[in-house]
């Protein structure tokens, strides 16, 4: 059995950095901004001619009507990257994948600012618009997250497992296991996403949904690591990460004013874990696992 343990890790570990590898590559940076910037020009070219009746574009005519549609195409782009960075950074740290969590959640604030301005063409000044009350509170909520997240990083302290050098690799494995899994979700969401696209015009950009498999995926972490520790102070850091993932889903499908303030709470909660987590690692009698 600990052989068929030991295949299924090690395939696993060289297909997901295999993978990683190719992913954080030059040449694919360098084509990932080359394909934004050609979306970007053709969802401006695309809106101009249907603007003007030159091309029908079916189900997806209503959307291009406003100009700035382009905009909102690219950052979602933008953030469907990012979310598969997220895959690639969870075997490497716990903490940076929630980082990288917020990074996302900061970042579909902005795109909801982007969207709001979207509507702004279409309505008279007369009075100050809702929309713009929106982007305001899209934009601070995505600069609170951002400074939050920067002190975070700054005070995050990590120790490796240095007592059994086996389990720790074999923690890492099971992460990369786990991430492969996560890239394969990732996949399955983002294919129906398209289909769901084409049939109505209306892209659903499920980050709430692969969010949800995140909060599964956090928990699956910390059953694996009481198989290294039952260290209540790291028990407790990776549950907390947990809830913390379960406030960003909430922050998805809340209403306006609501989500922006669920974000940021979420954020500053993770701070004081850090800090918290800091300050007791001193005096744990054992390595961390992260």
């Amino acid at each position: 059995m600990n052989k068929i343990n030991d295949y299924i890790l090690s395939n696993a570990e060289r297909t997901f950095d295999g993978i990683k590898t190719h992913w954080e590559s030059h040449s694919v940076n360098k084509s990932i901004s080359s394909f934004l910037v050609l979306v970007f020009i053709l969802g401006i070219a695309v809106s101009y001619a249907s603007n003007h009746q030159w091309i029908q574009l079916g189900t997806l005519q209503k959307p291009f009507e406003n100009p700035f549609f382009a905009i909102e195409i690219v950052f979602t782009l933008l953030l469907i990257i990012e979310l598969l960075s997220l895959v690639f950074i969870l075997p490497k740290s716990v903490a940076h994948a929630v980082g990288k969590q917020f990074e996302l959640l900061s970042l579909i604030f902005i795109r909801s600012g982007f969207k709001e301005f979207g509507r702004l063409h279409q309505l008279h000044w007369e009075k100050i618009p809702v929309e713009l009350y929106h982007m305001l509170a899209f934009a601070l909520a995505a600069l609170v997250i951002f400074i939050v997240m920067g002190f975070n990083y700054k005070l995050q302290m990590h120790s490796k497992l240095r007592v059994n050098e086996k389990d720790q690799n074999e923690f890492v494995q099971a992460k990369k296991v786990l991430a492969l899994l996560l890239l394969l979700t990732f996949i399955l969401i983002g294919t129906w996403d398209v289909i769901h696209l084409l049939k109505t015009g209306i892209y659903l950009h499920s980050f709430d949904k692969f969010y949800s498999v995140l909060i599964f995926s956090d928990i699956i972490i910390v059953l694996i690591a009481l198989r290294y520790t039952l260290s209540y102070y790291r028990i407790f850091r990776y549950s907390a990460f947990v809830l913390a993932t379960i406030f960003i889903r909430l922050a998805l499908t809340s209403d306006i004013y609501f989500n922006v303030i669920i974000g940021v709470l979420a954020a500053v909660y993770v701070l004081f874990l850090t800090i918290s987590y800091n300050y007791f690692l001193k005096s744990l009698p054992d390595p961390e696992l992260d």
